[in-house]
């Protein structure tokens, strides 16, 4: 099949560049399908907003959720945080102040 154009200048869709930056920092192959989970829920559990647009209420409100509606353990929470984070800082090259308001 062939692609026009236009198609081979489109940038990396967002969890392909997750998962490219991943492997350019040599994370493990169990830590790149967790990481890519954790963004995947996230970004769904906003209604496929991007990345880019959400600010810092919508992480601590998604770790939120996590622990109250899904009654996840810290450390799957923790987990969860550091694939965001990992998305914000690695991948959008966007600093989250500190996520302080997370139960």
């Amino acid at each position: 099949m062939a692609t026009s154009s236009t198609d081979a200048h489109q940038p990396p869709k967002l969890l392909e560049q997750v998962v490219g930056r991943i492997r350019v920092k040599h994370y493990s192959i169990r830590t790149e399908k967790a990481y890519v989970d954790w963004i995947k829920r996230y970004i769904l559990f906003h209604n496929k907003s991007h990345s880019n647009t959400m600010s810092k209420a919508h992480v601590e409100a998604f770790l939120t959720h996590l622990a109250v509606d899904g009654n996840v353990s810290s450390s799957t929470q923790n987990q969860a945080k550091s694939a965001i984070l990992f998305l914000y800082k690695e991948v959008l090259d966007m600093e989250l102040a500190w996520l302080d308001n997370v139960t």
